[in-house]
């Protein structure tokens, strides 16, 4: 089973090349790779031409953000089986795709998703914030749960079926696709108990109070647009469910992730 990963990127010359490196050596092989970028200033696209052999599609042009850039990505993706890495994440483990598309082919599930661990802009290896999903259930939506979006992956034909990221929203785009495919639509979904991503804080909802409070509304806007009714406190449990990931990090990393990369591009990579 093919898995298309995109990444989209803008100036992302600091962080890219641990993301790239982090999809380069995911044991599972059938993997395409599909990297879009919004035309950078600095020298993002000069190092992902450094992989360039094992990128199987790279756009750089001008987009209307991270979004329709993603939604470009879907547009070209073969995969059967489709996921999101941003520029300045990293997969935290070499088996994580494996793991993804084993999980989905024993399941049967259209949906996927995991844990993932906020890590420190300057430190992989420092947890700041730990967010363990935990099982599926429909109605969790209604409580203010929701999966963390970089660990999520999804078969094609349902964004055939229902669509891609819509446009209108700014930093709520993913909970409303979430939202549209696992709730509205009921799509099966499957739960990977393990920590599949390492996501450098510093979100674009959660930089200052005023996004905090805009991405609260735009929550609210994604319900309306489906036409679907949340608790009069849906919104409101959204923000408080976070406060465990603050007080329960599981165990910190032991090693740096890029140096198990680094390790692993001596004897993968390189090869």
């Amino acid at each position: 089973m093919k898995v298309t990963l995109l990444t989209v990127c803008y100036n992302s010359a600091k962080t890219i090349e641990h993301t790239i490196r982090s999809v380069v050596n995911q044991t599972y092989k059938n993997i395409e790779y599909i990297v879009i970028d919004g035309q950078s200033s600095d020298n993002t696209l000069e190092i992902v031409q450094k992989y360039s052999q094992y990128i199987s599609r790279i756009v750089s042009e001008k987009d209307k953000g991270m979004y329709d850039a993603c939604n470009k990505g879907i547009g070209m993706a073969s995969g059967e089986i489709i996921g999101i890495l941003n520029s300045d994440d990293v997969l935290a483990h070499r088996d994580v795709i494996k793991n993804v598309v084993e999980k989905m082919c024993q399941s049967g599930a259209d949906a996927l998703y995991g844990d993932l661990k906020y890590v420190a802009q300057d430190d992989l290896t420092k947890t700041m914030r730990y967010w363990k999903s935990g099982g599926f259930k429909k109605r969790k939506f209604l409580y203010g749960w929701m999966p963390p979006h970089p660990t999520f992956y999804i078969k094609k034909d349902a964004y055939e079926r229902f669509g891609s990221f819509n446009l209108n929203l700014k930093s709520a785009a993913d909970y409303e696709l979430m939202l549209r495919m696992l709730f509205k639509h009921r799509l099966k979904t499957c739960y990977l108990p393990e920590v599949m991503v390492l996501m450098r804080e510093g979100g674009m909802s959660n930089v200052t109070v005023s996004n905090r409070l805009r991405a609260n509304r735009e929550d609210q806007t994604a319900w309306k647009m489906n036409d679907l009714k949340a608790y009069f406190f849906t919104m409101w449990l959204k923000p408080i469910r976070k406060i465990p990931q603050f007080l329960f990090k599981g165990a910190q990393h032991t090693t740096l992730p890029l140096m198990g990369v680094e390790r692993q591009q001596r004897t993968t990579v390189a090869a």
